[in-house]
């Protein structure tokens, strides 16, 4: 067996291994996660018969956690379909082992992100008078759009690579795994066989959706932005918080892909495709957007900071200095200039420096998306005291089940379906091993020539 079948046979073995066997460790995380759901539905029960003042909202800081929690969900949802387009448009002949990890991340985060804004609802029945009653001017009717949009883009973008691989998946485990997985593997694999039709089909289809799915994930986070930005609020009143938004969700993104990247290829022995190559320049992209970031807040504060104009004092003195200011220089320093420094210390680009950083990335602007939250509410419109908010138990029990709900979705999509994208994978190995035929043929065709004009030139 040469090395491009051991290869290949390795990487079918690795992917399909979760799918054919469950560990007793499994049971035993889906049970608590489950539990940790349990608890935060009694949570929303208790909202729901007591209403939202049970939380730590009010009618001056109406937006709370929950809100936080739907734009950084949001945010790392770009983790996905717009890194992996972006990859795919730039042909970074690396991203295939991630590609997929990526795009499902996608899916589950905009779910994940889509339940707060129904939880935040004193009344989610009111849900529905968005669509009855939405106004065109609205920016609400314009992010429950957009997300809609994105959600299924997303899916469409996450399902079409994987056809090959579904119909690999209900080749090889038949009899091996729940009859229903069967069935689903044959269903969504439509009748694949690998011809060079459905080949080229498929590679057209993909194309589209890469190029259409850019400016769609773009257009969803700078309207999450326009919420705030529409709003006549001091602390939100920034024509650039469209550019603050969809920065800030690409930069959360690649640091959640790092981090979920680095917990499943533990948890299922993908070291051997998953290598410290793809955590530094993923590593190199974080670092690039942090500089941006920076950039963007520096340039935001200095410009407003500067002229101060009537209203913004409070602002920025409960940011820089006051209640705040923890929060505030956190973000600055510990999301925003630390990871770049680490990613100029050699010792520190391992894969476990490169996690501690991404870590630092998403707590950093999980605190940013709550300040921004939370401190524009309260600045007072009139002559009052500054109103405060501290969120309670219900909110921090349906935090951590929104949290639960997120990491249940990973791993029963792991469960089911490839966790790799091993039609691409292989394409590009193939790819490449050609390519390096080629040229080897090149150099030995020009080191003949060579020989050859050699010994011309001594006959003569």
């Amino acid at each position: 067996m040469d090395s491009m079948s051991r290869w290949r046979s390795d990487l079918e073995e690795t992917t399909l291994a979760p799918a054919r066997t469950t560990t007793p460790g499994y049971y035993l995380l889906v049970g608590g996660l489950l539990a940790v759901m349990a608890w935060a539905g009694y949570a929303y029960y208790v909202q729901i018969s007591e209403g939202l003042v049970v939380t730590g909202m009010r009618d001056r800081i109406s937006w709370g956690i929950y809100i936080t929690l739907f734009v950084f969900f949001i945010g790392i949802s770009h983790a996905g379909t717009l890194i992996s387009a972006i990859l795919r448009v730039s042909n970074a002949t690396w991203r295939t082992p991630v590609t997929r990890m990526a795009e499902f991340i996608t899916a589950v985060a905009l779910m994940t992100g889509a339940f707060f804004v129904i939880v935040d609802l004193g009344r989610p029945d009111r849900l529905f008078n968005v669509l009855i009653y939405g106004r065109l001017q609205s920016p609400i009717v314009w992010d429950v759009t957009a997300i809609t949009t994105y959600l299924t883009a997303s899916l469409v973008y996450l399902y079409l690579p994987m056809i090959p691989d579904l119909a690999f998946f209900h080749e090889r485990l038949r009899g091996k795994v729940a009859g229903w997985k069967i069935w689903l593997y044959k269903v969504l694999s439509i009748n694949w066989r690998g011809t060079n039709t459905q080949k080229r089909q498929l590679h057209t289809s993909i194309t589209v959706m890469m190029l259409v799915i850019i400016p769609i994930a773009v257009s969803v986070h700078t309207v999450v932005s326009w919420i705030f930005a529409m709003t006549l609020r001091e602390a939100w009143n920034s024509a650039i918080f469209g550019f603050f938004f969809v920065a800030g969700a690409i930069f959360s993104g690649i640091a959640t892909l790092i981090i979920m990247m680095a917990i499943l290829r533990k948890v299922y022995r993908l070291e051997k495709f998953v290598t410290l190559k793809h955590f530094q320049y993923l590593a190199y992209l974080m670092a690039a957007m942090a500089a941006v970031m920076l950039y963007a807040n520096i340039s935001e504060y200095v410009t407003a900071g500067f002229k101060l104009e009537e209203g913004a004092e409070f602002v920025f003195r409960q940011l820089f200095v006051e209640e705040f200011a923890p929060y505030f220089w956190f973000y600055m320093i510990g999301g925003l200039i630390i990871p770049i420094i680490m990613m100029f210390i050699r010792p520190l680009r391992t894969i476990g420096g490169i996690v501690a950083a991404a870590i630092l990335v998403d707590l950093a602007m999980f605190v940013e998306r709550y300040f921004i939250v939370v401190t524009g509410l309260r600045a007072p419109l009139l002559s009052y005291e500054p109103a405060n908010y501290a969120p309670s138990w219900v909110e921090w029990s349906i935090t951590a089940g929104g949290f639960a709900w997120f990491a249940l979705l990973v791993i029963l999509f792991v469960k089911v379906f490839p966790i790799m994208a091993v039609y691409e994978m292989v394409e590009e190995r193939e790819e490449l091993a050609a390519k390096l035929e080629v040229d080897m043929a090149e150099v030995e065709a020009e080191r003949d020539a060579a020989a050859g004009k050699l010994e011309m030139e001594a006959g003569q």
